[in-house]
Formats: C-alpha cells, sequence, structure tokens
C-alpha cells in the first residue's frame, strides 16, 4: 500500500530526508497510532499501557533501540486483519488531533526551505508507511518512506514487508531513491534526532542533528556536524545555511 512513486530521474535533483518521532515532531507517532487503536477497541489496556510508557521514555531520555523496536513491531501486529481504508483513515485521525498539534514548527519551516529551492523533501521513518504518507501529504512534502506491512486483498495481515526502517536500513532506502531520483548524496541532506541514524547522517552530504539525543549530539561535535536546537534563533541559522549552501533547483531543469 502506497506505493513509493517518484518523478523522472533528473541529475540536478537534491534530496532532503528528514526523520519523523522526535525530529518534526514531540514524541513517538507509534504512541499515537496505538492510542487511536486503543479508542476504536482494536487494542487493550495493556497495550495502551505498554506504549505509553514507552513515549513517555522517548521524551524524557530519548530513542532505546529495543524499547522502541518492540513498540512499532506490536504497532504493525496490531494492524493485522484491518483493511488499508480504515488504517489511513485511523492515520488521518490521529494527524488531526495527535500529530499535528505535536509538530515542530521549526522543522516543518525547514522543510519547506528545502521545497523552497525545489529540493525532493521526503520523510524517513521507522512509522509505518500508512501514517507517514499521511503526514507527508497534510504538510505538502514530496512523500515519505515508512515501515511497510504486508496486504492481502486489502488487509493488513499483520506482518512486515521487508524490514523496519531503522538505523542501516534507512541509509539504503535514501541512498536506493537518491540513485532513482538521479541525485548525488553529496548534494542531499539528512536530519534526524537519533545516534541510530548516523548511517543515514554519513551517507548525505549535508547532514544535520535535529534536536539530538545525547549520543548524536557527541558524535556531531566529533565530526563537525551542525547541531540544531529547537529555538527561534537555531532555526534561522538553519534556514540561512539552507539558502547559502544548497544547490538550487529549478523546475524547468527538472
Amino acid at each position: 500500500m502506497h506505493e513509493v512513486t517518484s518523478p523522472p530521474p533528473s541529475q540536478n535533483a537534491v534530496v532532503a530526508f528528514f526523520d519523523v518521532d522526535n525530529t518534526l515532531m514531540r514524541g513517538a507517532s507509534a504512541f499515537y497510532l496505538s492510542k487511536e487503536a486503543w479508542r476504536r477497541g482494536i487494542v487493550g489496556w495493556r497495550d495502551i499501557a505498554r506504549f505509553g510508557w514507552h513515549q513517555f521514555r522517548f521524551v524524557a531520555v530519548g530513542e532505546n533501540h529495543k524499547h522502541m523496536t518492540s513498540a512499532r513491531e506490536r504497532a504493525l501486529e496490531i494492524v493485522g486483519g484491518h483493511s488499508v481504508e480504515t488504517l489511513i483513515d485511523l492515520a488521518e485521525t490521529i494527524y488531526e488531533r495527535d500529530i499535528l498539534p505535536n509538530l515542530w514548527p521549526e522543522t516543518v519551516d525547514l522543510a519547506k526551505e528545502h521545497l523552497a529551492k525545489g529540493h525532493e523533501v521526503w520523510l524517513i521513518t521507522a512509522t509505518p508507511q500508512f501514517v507517514a504518507q499521511v503526514i507527508a501529504e497534510r504538510l505538502g512534502l514530496t512523500g515519505a518512506l515508512g515501515t511497510r506491512v504486508r496486504a492481502q486483498d486489502g488487509v493488513l495481515t499483520g506482518e512486515l514487508d521487508g524490514h523496519v526502517l531503522h538505523g542501516p536500513e534507512k541509509a539504503a532506502v535514501a541512498t536506493e531513491l537518491a540513485g532513482r531520483l538521479g541525485a548525488d548524496l553529496a548534494d542531499c541532506w539528512a536530519y534526524s534526532d537519533s545516534s541510530n541514524d548516523i548511517p543515514l547522517l554519513s551517507a548525505v552530504g549535508n547532514r544535520v542533528a535535529v534536536n539530538a539525543d545525547v549520543k548524536l549530539a557527541h558524535y556531531a561535535q566529533k565530526m563537525g556536524w551542525p547541531v540544531l536546537p529547537l529555538s527561534r534563533a537555531g532555526l534561522k541559522e538553519a534556514r540561512r545555511r539552507v539558502k547559502r549552501q544548497a544547490k538550487t533547483v529549478r523546475k524547468n531543469a527538472r
């Protein structure tokens, strides 16, 4: 579902990749997915309590690979047996009620700055694809790369279609998309808060640590990567950097 489509390749293409959880928005989108599933009677109190704990820990201390993988895999399992249409409706509901109020305006404005430069802007996230796609569409971004769930005859099986899009998987998928678009990774950008995304950040020529966890902040400082605090001053400097350093892509050259 939500097949990733892309325009014809162009040697002028530039892609800006944005992580979602704690980069584009505050907290973990899987929590809001589970909360809405609970409201609809898809999951019980035990699951919502588990997701609530993961959300609290994620906001307080950042992403823990083991905990977040468990939460995301469970979020994917619980959608098994439900129609694609039902889950898209669920995603649209949580966007309006839960995700939109928790978007970081600074990061959203930065994504729009890239669009103004003629760049492709893609979300790249372990969040389920049907959720990521809704976020991208509502924000007017180019597209989304998320974790996929198998569907058969319009009904989700609850099985992953491939791997959870996390860590090295993100770097591999980003590299593949850039290749299809004809984009040079040296001209591309990536934004993330998590040390788990170091492979993605390392794959592009322009990387920014946004709202960075402790490990990523230390690594970024060591590597000389820009670190963006979520503040008006931080945003102003980040937008100046994009205007100054990012290649402009002319529409008539695409």
